[in-house]
């Protein structure tokens, strides 16, 4: 039984049915990624694992609690933080109050922006904060306004901020989307790092196979809606269904 359990989800729009029967365990402690081509289903099945999406049948648990329904804090607070495509940044603050804010929202949920800025430096959230920085190496770039970053550090300021929220599961959604190659593997090092340390949980849905290689201990291959796959990497580059699904020419 996994942290993150996916048992029979079907969901269909109109005459298409973007998931059939889709069951899926991620275990605890462990990187999975998801991964297929195109139109596998893959963005619909995290659109349910966010409560954006309500499958027409099936259950998405998380530690034993469902997912479906649920608002974004409620998520977040039962332990599930999200890294999307493009990061999520609050771009006209400095790097510092982003933490400053995410450090506050697994509490409450709903906060008022500038008056959590202002009683920052009157709490334990300061240091929490500058301590989440120094985790992602980004202590240098405290004082910087987030929109002048680069897309490397706008998404390892994302990642502290996740950080932040003390999650048990980390979900990626194309954490290298956009990104040169020598932040692409900056990112996976700092992935590995923050799961060796933490022992977080990471759910990643990724196009990149050189990221899903270089982090996945399992990988679940969707394909027109459906797992025809779910093995250790190893074993994933020279399954015939996965070559004929979606990864003939990985490296």
């Amino acid at each position: 039984m996994g942290i993150l359990e996916v048992k029979g989800v079907n969901k269909s729009f109109g005459g298409l049915q973007a998931l059939s029967d889709v069951n899926l365990n991620v275990e605890e402690g462990t990187v999975h990624a998801i991964i297929g081509p195109n139109g596998a289903g893959k963005s619909t099945l995290l659109n349910c694992f966010i409560g954006k999406l309500i499958p027409d049948s099936g259950t998405v648990l998380f530690d034993n609690h469902s997912l479906l329904g649920k608002q974004p804090h409620e998520i977040n607070q039962l332990g599930v933080s999200r890294v999307f495509q493009t990061p999520e940044i609050f771009s006209d603050l400095s790097v510092f109050e982003n933490v400053i804010i995410a450090c506050f929202a697994k509490r409450d949920g709903a906060f008022e922006l500038n008056a959590l800025v202002s009683v920052a430096s009157q709490t334990d959230m300061h240091e929490k904060a500058e301590q989440m920085l120094i985790d992602v190496n980004m202590i240098d770039k405290r004082d910087e306004i987030a929109s002048s970053l680069s897309r490397g550090d706008k998404r390892r300021l994302e990642m502290a901020m996740c950080l932040a929220q003390d999650p048990k599961l980390l979900l990626l959604d194309e954490p290298t989307a956009g990104m040169a190659r020598a932040d692409t593997n900056n990112t996976i090092d700092l992935l590995k790092e923050i799961q060796a340390a933490r022992g977080i949980t990471m759910a990643i849905i990724e196009h990149d196979m050189h990221v899903v290689f270089s982090l996945a201990e399992k990988i679940s291959v969707l394909a027109q809606g459906t797992v025809i796959v779910e093995d250790a990497p190893e074993n994933i580059k020279g399954n015939p269904k996965v070559q004929e699904a979606y990864l003939g020419g990985a490296q």
